[in-house]
């Protein structure tokens, strides 16, 4: 599991061991050393998680923590020099997933972030499977099924109909629909939904001169409906 980690250390060496650490795990570090800094990375970046040290200048370990809360569930493992009860709670407290006190194992340190990130970044719960009339997708198998028949779609197609079914009977127009297909056909242009729209009638239209279900709203685009009438 590679992952994007901003390392918020002031002590030099121990941030480049650390950063050395996480290259030969495959991932990506970054590394800043003081708060301020950690603080601009971590708001503009987001990484998958910051190591985060307690006592940095400009603005403390738990003081990036609090703005690391108020803008978003970015995971954070803290570390301290300090070992009092206190400042441990207050930590977590403020949102922080693990912590661990120096001097830590280089080891330990690799399994503690292993574990944070396999709780954030684990595999997610799978897109759920659409219905709309007879039509159903499977975002997660990328299968599109009519009246109980397998359907072939390029990935536009595919890419439109999903969003559709997610929001049946509502109204897209050609440029909402093109957004939804850009990371699949790159020179698509609205004019080229009009063409996904006539091949997926095709395919899931009992008559495609007269669709019952992928509907025309003149003058603003298309529909997916349940209740053909």
């Amino acid at each position: 599991m590679c992952a994007h980690i901003l390392v918020a250390e002031d002590d030099e060496m121990q941030a480049e061991l650390i950063r050395r650490l996480l290259l030969q795990e495959g991932h990506t570090p970054v590394v800043v050393h003081d708060g301020r800094a950690a603080i601009d990375e971590a708001v503009r970046h987001r990484p998958d998680l910051v190591v985060l040290d307690l006592m940095l200048p400009k603005v403390d370990g738990l003081g990036v923590c609090r703005v690391l809360r108020e803008n978003g569930n970015i995971p954070v493992l803290i570390l301290t020099a300090r070992s009092t009860e206190d400042e441990v709670l207050l930590g977590l407290e403020l949102g922080a997933d693990d912590y661990m006190t120096k001097p830590y194992s280089p080891r330990e340190l690799l399994a503690r972030i292993r574990t944070v990130l396999r709780r954030t970044l684990g595999p997610a719960d799978p897109s759920p499977v659409l219905r709309v009339g007879g039509i159903t997708v499977d975002p997660a198998r990328h299968r599109v099924t009519c009246d109980g028949a397998p359907v072939t779609c390029t990935p536009g197609e595919f890419a439109i109909l999903h969003a559709m079914t997610a929001e049946p009977d509502r109204v897209f127009s050609r440029r909402q629909l093109l957004q939804h297909t850009r990371g699949h056909d790159r020179a698509s242009t609205e004019r080229a939904i009009d063409v996904h729209i006539m091949n997926l009638r095709k395919k899931i239209e009992p008559d495609p001169h007269v669709p019952v279900r992928l509907l025309t709203v003149f003058g603003i685009g298309y529909k997916l409906t349940g209740q053909p009438s």
